[in-house]
């Protein structure tokens, strides 16, 4: 598995813009499509929301590549 670390600069990105910020697709619209299509888990769970507040601690994770999401 690969493992991306992603520092968040602000309280929460929305986990499609985090998607395109770690460079797993071209753009946010993308993203909201893989979200949409149920392959993205949040803390294991599968999560559906495209905007879905991605806080510092979680781990969200897309095929075989897990993003930490650390406080800036």
């Amino acid at each position: 598995m690969q493992k991306v670390s992603f520092e968040l600069n602000g309280e929460f990105v929305e986990l499609n813009q985090l998607l395109k910020l770690v460079g797993l697709c071209d753009s946010g619209g993308a993203g909201k499509m893989l979200v949409a299509g149920g392959s993205v888990k949040v803390d294991g769970k599968k999560e559906l929301r495209k905007t879905a507040k991605i806080r510092a601690g979680q781990i969200v994770t897309l095929g075989d590549v897990q993003i930490s999401v650390q406080a800036g």
